[in-house]
């Protein structure tokens, strides 16, 4: 007998943007995922990673990478031990409140997530600062969004983005800036692209030091230097003001400051701003009539502005440019922050940072105090800020804070400044993660382990980045005893205060994710972001909605401040005169580069969820450091050499890629790479810690925001003469299990990563370098692992040059393929053997020529080329070939692209790409008609 699939209406966990995704299921197991067509953040649209949801959540996958029962360590280096729930509780329960008895409520820390629900996220809350008495709760959006958060308090009066995504279809400019969208947000991008193709009048400026996929778009691209920004809109306005493209009355009627803005700008000439910017006086002046001049100007910004020393200054002088010229409050006009990640906004209007309280009230008002603790029914909440992520980190390391609790979030890989994270992790005397995988590089420092669960399981609300709040709903049950986050929550909670607060009724009667988001609900009466006329009936039956939704009201505003009024004392919007400041660290002699870093298409964060999936590493299939032709050309460097990246607090070993979509003096590392994927020891063999081993913890002094987009750095070349690589097609129920073994290998070596690879097969690859051959055991501990230590495997050794080849071969269905191999000391027959295994081409003719050195194939190998669209894999050279004989316009060759190949035709993701390749090879002739 079938099962019968079921059709659960949910939400994606990656972007901002607020996917509405249907959930297949069949039993207890999700079999597919696809986008809602009736969602108004997508219509139906899913990128890459949310169209490969399902295939995270398979039982083999499961088994491997899930965390599915408290663990507990009982010294820091042992491995964990399960626990029963009640016991693992207990002992958090008793271990929180020794410290807090002992060396008062600041002791403690919790760094949660903007991947939580809300309801998550209003239990840490009310947790920290209603019991327990310390504002030590911050998030992952303090990484993410808290620059947005303050830049919109500083101007507008409220954390409360007044635009929307049908905004793009009526801007007749786009200002993008600090944000590649077509990677970071590609539902919205979408959505952009069609906006231009029915608008082509529309004019897309794009702001930022990489020619990234989304400048594809532009009609004008600025390649600012790093940390410019500020400049860049002084420089604007300065254009404006002069050419009297602003609004005086608008400004007149509806701001304040503005005299003041007027006199700091008024040095920010063309000529200044081009040298500090590094760009032409002309295309200053074109962005800056633009953007006055046109009818409705849109901008849409992200970790660029926020991820900054000068983070608020940044986002404060953008919205200027609308408040200065009336671009805000109407269809297709406004400063539109892109939010990172899926709940960063609902943690932030309960409160959820160190520096705020419950529905977007500040912590130093006494009166806001007083609304949150009769809410909560306490004495009061504590008045004095809490530490922010970089400062908590730092209190930890320093011994100040003695037990932290880590949910939903991977410090481990995430913050800048691994060396002092890694530090705080070692020092705090309890360290509690609440975790859905087992597999992110922080659960290494847990004392206590909680399983949680995790998309497709999990029930309750979130809010994307046009204030639209979506339900999320449950398709499966939790697998194993993981729970829901606000559960563990409130059983903690409920422990601790019978400790705390003896006697007492419990501050946390939940039963359930509705009644702790019933309470959220009441604290937002007669705020901005009320939603008092909202309810979860009104959300099953109507679908996602915006706030502001007051009582008796029955639909949310699209848009804010059309009437001119904002949420400030005086009702008027505040200018921001803020300067421009340097860079935290500008590149100087010693460290001549600015490394930057920023998001790849098919990953996400830590890649804990996607980094499970091979066919999402096949646009970029291992870790690299970019930089310019020119840079590498004046060094010696070429393509594929290992280098030394090195700033002031770390360094890593990682191969070299050309790219001239990096400026001069400029070098780009992608964020996903952790010390899960890329890792290695250092000159006095420290394990080193991926890219964020380099980064700097300098931060914006009004969000607290690290600079995560910039650091001063030095490239090297690694001199490391001995090389590993090794490749094997593995079960599917092993393949992730031997990944996790594998990597624990990888300090072995001055240089390793460890990536999965394949579509309808797994397989895993593991690269290292060193001085040295290592001993015997750790290379055939690799082969082991890798299914190829058996007899049938074939195999040359060469002790004295520290020179092995191994490989082995299976024949199955009338055909024989290479599954697995080793190539160490010598690694040049990896530009053959590589493809032979990963496009699972015909291997009958080699047999022991496998075992042979050097580059040159014996039997001719084709290999396929890069991949550009992961949904139908097709690469590079089949776009190459059909392009060649193609005709007619750039459209219309893209659309025979998308006819013949099907590339771009299903997320869409790949299209930016898709054009740019189209641009690369001339059309042949006449127009070719594609049906």
């Amino acid at each position: 007998m079938t099962m019968s699939t079921s059709i659960t209406r949910s939400t994606c966990p990656y972007c901002g943007v607020g996917c509405g995704v249907l959930i297949e299921t069949e039993g207890q197991q999700i079999t597919g995922v696809r986008g809602d067509p009736d969602h108004p953040a997508n219509f139906g649209k899913l990128c890459t990673k949310g169209t490969t949801l399902h295939l995270t959540a398979t039982p083999e996958l499961t088994r491997q990478t899930r965390l599915l029962q408290p663990q507990q360590r009982l010294t820091r280096q042992a491995a964990p031990t399960p626990i029963g729930w009640d016991a693992a509780l207990d002992i958090a329960s008793d271990r929180f409140a020794k410290t807090i008895t002992q060396h008062g409520p600041d002791a403690v820390g919790f760094y949660i997530s903007g991947q939580l629900l809300t309801e998550d996220y209003y239990v840490f809350n009310k947790l920290a600062k209603g019991l327990i008495g310390t504002n030590n709760v911050d998030t992952n959006s303090r990484l993410c969004m808290s620059s947005a958060v303050a830049g919109y308090k500083a101007t507008l009066g409220a954390d409360a983005p007044p635009a929307c995504y049908d905004d793009v279809n009526h801007a007749a400019c786009l200002f993008i800036v600090g944000s590649n969208a077509a990677y970071a947000h590609p539902v919205l991008f979408r959505r952009i692209e069609e906006a231009k193709k029915k608008n082509p009048g529309m004019k897309v400026i794009v702001a930022d030091p990489r020619r990234t996929d989304t400048a594809e778009l532009a009609d004008l691209f600025l390649p600012l230097q790093p940390g410019s920004d500020v400049m860049l809109f002084h420089g604007l306005l300065h254009i404006m003001l002069w050419e009297g493209w602003i609004k005086a009355d608008y400004i007149a009627a509806h701001t304040t400051g503005f005299d003041t803005l007027k006199a700091l700008v008024r040095e920010c000439t063309p000529e200044r701003v081009a040298e500090v910017c590094g760009l032409r006086k002309e295309d200053i002046y074109t962005a800056a009539q633009w953007f006055a001049t046109s009818h409705a100007t849109l901008s849409l910004y992200c970790q660029g502005l926020n991820q900054s020393s000068s983070g608020t200054a940044k986002n404060a002088t953008l919205i200027n440019l609308h408040l200065a010229t009336g671009q805000i409050g109407k269809p297709g006009a406004g400063p539109f922050s892109l939010t990172g990640q899926p709940n960063a906004m609902g943690g932030r209007e309960v409160g959820g940072l160190a520096n705020l309280l419950s529905a977007h009230r500040d912590m130093a008002n006494p009166a806001h105090r007083a609304e949150v603790a009769a809410l909560w029914s306490v004495a009061d909440v504590p008045s004095k800020p809490g530490k922010t992520a970089v400062e908590m980190f730092q209190a930890a390391a320093d011994g100040e804070i003695k037990a932290l609790w880590i949910a939903c979030t991977n410090p481990a890989q995430s913050m800048p400044d691994q060396a002092t994270v890694r530090r705080a992790l070692e020092r705090a005397e309890f360290v509690v993660v609440q975790e859905a995988f087992a597999i992110a590089a922080t659960c290494d420092w847990a004392d206590l382990l909680l399983p949680a669960t995790t998309w497709g399981e999990k029930d309750g609300t979130v809010t994307n980045s046009e204030r639209r709040i979506s339900r999320v709903r449950a398709a499966v049950p939790a697998p194993g005893e993981a729970r829901h986050d606000w559960r563990t929550v409130v059983d903690f909670a409920q422990r601790l205060e019978a400790r705390l607060r003896p006697g007492l009724p419990t501050l946390f009667p939940y039963p359930d994710a509705e009644s702790i988001w019933l309470e959220h609900r009441e604290s937002t009466r007669g705020r901005d972001l009320d939603i008092t006329g909202l309810s979860w009936p009104m959300l099953d039956a109507q679908g996602p909605q915006q706030w502001p939704l007051r009582e008796g009201e029955t639909q949310g505003k699209v848009r804010l401040y059309a009437d001119g009024i904002f949420p400030t004392a005086d009702g008027k919007a505040r200018f921001a005169a803020l300067p421009w400041q340097p860079l935290a660290e500008p590149r100087d002699s010693r460290y001549p580069f600015s490394l930057t870093t920023g998001r790849l298409r098919d990953q996400w964060h830590g890649m804990t969820r996607t980094g499970t999936l091979g066919r999402l590493f096949g646009h970029v299939a291992e870790p690299a450091v970019q930089l310019h032709p020119q840079d590498m050309e004046r060094r010696g460097l070429k393509d594929g050499d290992l280098v030394h990246v090195t700033s002031k607090r770390g360094s890593i070993v990682v191969p070299l890629e050309a790219s001239k979509e990096i400026g001069l003096s400029q070098a780009f590392i992608a964020m996903h790479w952790g010390a899960e994927y890329l890792s290695g020891r250092g000159s006095h063999g420290e394990p080193l810690a991926g890219v964020n081993a380099l980064t700097t913890s300098a931060y914006c002094p009004t969000s607290k925001q690290p600079e995560l987009k910039h650091a001063a750095v030095k490239i090297l070349k690694a001199e490391l003469p001995w090389n590993l690589l090794a490749m094997a097609w593995l079960p599917a129920d092993r393949a992730l299990s031997a990944q996790a073994e594998l990597r624990a290998l990888m300090t072995s070596f001055e240089f390793a990563s460890c990536v999965p690879f394949g579509r309808e097969r797994t397989g895993v690859l593991f690269r290292a370098a060193a001085h040295e051959a290592p001993d015997v055991a750790t290379v055939e501990r690799i082969e082991s692992l890798l299914g190829l230590g058996g007899t049938d495997a074939l195999r040359y050794v060469d002790k004295r040059l520290g020179q092995r080849r191994t490989a082995r071969l299976l024949r199955a269905e009338g055909a024989t393929r290479l599954e697995g191999f080793v190539l160490a000391g010598d690694v040049r027959a990896e530009a053959w053997i590589k493809p032979l295994l990963q496009d699972e081409l015909p291997a009958e003719a080699y047999g022991r020529l496998l075992l042979m050195p050097g580059a040159k194939a014996p039997v001719a190998v084709v290999a396929k080329g890069k991949q550009v669209c992961t949904c139908f894999n097709v690469s590079e050279d089949d776009i190459g070939a059909q392009l060649q004989t193609s005709r007619g316009s750039d459209d219309q060759r893209l659309a025979a692209l998308q006819s013949g190949l099907k590339c771009g035709t299903n997320c869409g993701s790949c299209i930016p790409e898709l054009r740019r390749l189209v641009r690369a090879h001339p059309a042949t002739g006449h127009v070719l008609q594609v049906a």
